[in-house]
C-alpha cells in the first residue's frame, strides 16, 4: 500500500489489532472490554486534586489518555460513543498550605476546608479551588483536548452523586470490611468512609460515624469541638467521601471505564477497585505509569512545585515536544527537568520527518501519530533546536534577527514569513539560552594537545572556500581528530573511507572549549551555517584566552 494513499477505516483498524504501540495496546483492553459488557458509550477519565497548581504531570495523564482514546476510536471505526471526563476533586479539604502560592496566611484560618470554599490567594477567582481549575483548564485548551470538566463540588452539591452516596451508604459494611484492614490500628478506631461537612464551621470533619440510617439516607457523628451529637444527610454535598471510597463512587456513578494512575497509587487503585465490586459495579480498565522526578530524582508535587511548571516548557519549546516527553516509555521513572527539552524539540521534528517515509505499521508506531491524532503535519525544519542553541551561544545573539541572518545564508529563501514553525523555534532557543545556557556558560581550558588540534583545525578552514559544504567542512575536523588523544583505539568507530575513527572527546572539547556547552549539533554543519570566518575568530578567541590564562598561572 502507498504511503500516500490515506486507508480507509477497516485497513487501518486492521494495521491497528496488530500494532505493537502501547495506546493501541491499552484501547484492545477497552475493546475486550466492552465484548463482555456491551455499551453504546465509552467513558475516559483523570483526575486533578487541586490543592496545588496543576503541573506537567496532570497535563501527561490527559495527553495519554487522550492518546488511548483516539486509538480506542480507530479499533471501534468510531462507532462508538466517546468522552473523556477531566475531574477536579475539589471538594477535598485543605490539608496543608502549599509551598508555591502567594499570601499564604490568607489560607491559614481556611485549613480543613472544601478547596473551593477556600479564599484565593491569587485574588482571581472566588476560591483557591477554582482558581486551580482555571488554570489546569486553560492549559488543557492551549492543547486543544477534547474533554469534558466535572468538578467534585459541582457533583456533590447538585445531586449529581446522590444516588450513588446512597449505594455506599447500604454497603457501608463492606466498605469497611475493604478498608479497615488497609489502615494502621489508631486510623481504624475512627475510620468512616463518609466525610461530614461541619454546617458550623464548613470544615470537612474526619469523624467516627455513630449510628447510620440507611432509609433516612443520614449518618450520625459527634461535633469534636462541642460534643453535639449531629444528623447530617449523605447527600446533596453535606458529606463528601474518604477519596479511595470516593473513587470507586464515582466510578459508579459516572460510569467511568478507563482512568489511568500514578504508580504510587497502585494499592489505592485496587482497593478502589474493590469497592467498586462491593458497590456491583464493575472498576474500569487502565494502567499504571510511572513518575516524574525532579532534577535531584525526587518525586514532583504540585504542593512543593518542583520540577517543571506547564508554563516553563512552553516558554521553551512547543506543546508538541511535551506530547512526545508523555508517550515515551510511559512505564519508565524519568527525569523532567529543563536539561531534557532540547532533546525533545529535536526528536519530535525526526518523528515527523520519519513519518513521510513509513508504511503504515511503521506510523501507527510512530509518536507523531498519536500525538496529533492520527494526521500529523508537514513540517519543514531546516535548522535543528540543538543547532540554533548553538548559534545563539557562539554569537551571544540577544535578538532573533541575528539568527536569522545565520539562517538565511545557510538556507537562501528561508524566511520567517515562509517558515513560522521556524520562527517559534528561534524564539524558544533565545528564551533557552538566555535562562539556561548563559548563567551556567564556563570555558573549558584546553590542554596542549587540544590547544595544537585547535590551531591545526583553525589553518585547516582557512584553506577551506568561504562557500564549503558542511560535509566538506565535517570532513577536515575528522582529519584534524585524527591524533592522540582523539583518535578512537576501540575499533567500535567505523568510517565508510575505512580510516580510524575519531573519538566523541574530540567533538565534546570541541564545544566546550569554544562555545561553553558541552555537547551540540554535527560540528561541520553547526560552521556552515555560523561561517567559517567566524568560527576561525572564536577559534582565535579560545586560543588567546587560553595563553593568557597561562600566562597568568606563571
Amino acid at each position: 500500500m502507498s504511503i500516500a494513499t490515506a486507508p480507509d477505516a477497516a485497513t487501518l483498524r486492521a494495521f491497528a489489532e496488530q500494532s505493537g504501540a502501547w495506546p493501541f495496546a491499552e484501547a484492545r483492553k477497552i475493546v475486550a472490554r466492552l465484548q463482555r459488557r456491551p455499551a453504546r458509550e465509552v467513558v475516559f477519565e483523570t483526575g486533578y486534586g487541586p490543592s496545588g497548581l496543576p503541573h506537567i504531570g496532570t497535563f501527561g495523564e490527559v495527553a495519554r489518555t487522550t492518546m488511548v482514546r483516539h486509538a480506542f476510536r480507530v479499533l471501534t471505526e468510531d462507532k462508538v460513543k466517546t468522552r473523556l471526563i477531566a475531574f477536579s476533586d475539589d471538594l477535598d479539604g485543605l490539608r496543608r498550605i502549599p509551598d508555591n502560592v502567594p499570601n499564604k496566611e490568607l489560607l491559614e484560618p481556611h485549613l480543613g476546608k472544601p478547596l473551593t470554599r477556600v479564599p484565593d490567594p491569587f485574588g482571581t477567582h472566588a476560591s483557591f479551588g477554582e482558581h486551580n481549575n482555571a488554570r489546569l483548564r486553560t492549559f488543557l485548551d492551549t492543547f486543544g483536548f477534547d474533554y469534558e470538566f466535572m468538578s467534585s463540588t459541582a457533583c456533590y452539591m447538585s445531586g449529581q452523586f446522590d444516588a450513588a452516596l446512597l449505594v455506599v451508604l447500604e454497603r457501608f459494611d463492606a466498605v469497611m470490611g475493604i478498608m479497615l484492614p488497609s489502615l494502621r490500628e489508631e486510623r481504624a478506631q475512627t475510620y468512616s468512609p463518609f466525610l461530614p461537612i461541619c454546617a458550623r464551621t464548613g470544615i470537612v470533619l474526619q469523624v467516627p460515624i455513630v449510628a447510620r440510617d440507611q432509609a433516612r439516607g443520614v449518618i450520625v457523628y459527634d461535633d469534636p469541638q462541642t460534643g453535639e451529637r449531629v444528623t447530617t444527610p449523605v447527600t446533596g454535598g453535606r458529606c463528601k467521601l474518604q477519596w479511595k471510597p470516593d473513587w470507586a463512587m464515582r466510578w459508579l456513578a459516572l460510569g467511568v471505564d478507563y482512568e489511568m494512575a500514578g504508580k504510587d497509587l497502585i494499592d489505592s487503585v485496587k482497593l478502589s477497585g474493590e469497592i467498586c465490586r462491593a458497590l456491583d459495579a464493575t472498576p474500569p480498565e487502565g494502567f499504571n505509569y510511572e513518575l516524574f522526578l525532579d532534577e535531584k530524582g525526587q518525586k514532583i508535587s504540585k504542593s512543593k512545585g518542583n520540577g517543571l511548571t506547564i508554563d516553563e516548557w512552553l516558554r521553551y519549546a512547543s506543546p508538541q515536544s511535551l506530547s512526545l516527553f508523555m508517550y515515551r516509555e510511559p512505564k519508565a521513572a524519568k527525569r523532567l527537568h529543563f536539561d531534557v527539552i532540547p532533546r525533545q524539540v529535536d526528536e519530535y521534528q525526526q518523528c515527523l520527518d520519519g513519518y513521510e517515509r513509513q508504511d503504515m505499521k511503521q506510523r501507527l508506531s510512530n509518536p507523531a501519530w498519536h500525538i496529533h491524532g492520527g494526521n500529523p503535519p508537514r513540517v519543514d525544519m531546516p535548522v535543528s533546536f540543538a543547532m540554533l542553541l548553538s548559534l545563539v551561544t557562539a554569537s551571544n545573539a540577544a535578538d532573533a534577527e541575528t539568527l536569522w541572518g545565520f539562517i538565511g545564508r545557510y538556507r537562501p529563501g528561508v524566511t520567517c514569513q515562509s517558515h513560522p514553525e521556524l520562527e517559534r523555534l528561534v524564539g524558544y532557543a533565545i528564551n533557552y539560552y538566555r535562562d539556561f545556557v548563559l548563567p551556567a556558560k564556563t570555558f573549558r581550558e584546553p590542554e596542549a594537545a587540544a590547544r595544537g588540534a585547535l590551531a591545526d583545525l583553525r589553518d585547516a578552514l582557512s584553506q577551506l572556500p568561504t562557500d564549503a559544504t558542511p560535509e566538506a567542512i565535517q570532513d577536515v575536523v575528522y582529519d584534524i581528530g585524527r591524533r592522540e588523544p582523539f583518535l578512537d583505539r576501540s575499533g567500535k568507530i567505523k568510517t565508510k573511507d575505512g580510516r580510524p575513527g575519531v573519538s566523541l572527546d574530540w567533538f565534546n572539547m570541541l564545544y566546550q572549549v569554544l562555545l561553553g556547552m558541552e555537547k551540540g549539533p554535527r560540528f561541520g554543519s553547526f560552521v556552515g551555517i555560523y561561517g567559517i570566518a567566524n568560527t576561525i575568530a572564536m577559534i582565535d578567541g579560545a586560543l588567546a584566552r587560553s595563553i593568557a590564562a597561562h600566562a597568568t598561572d606563571r
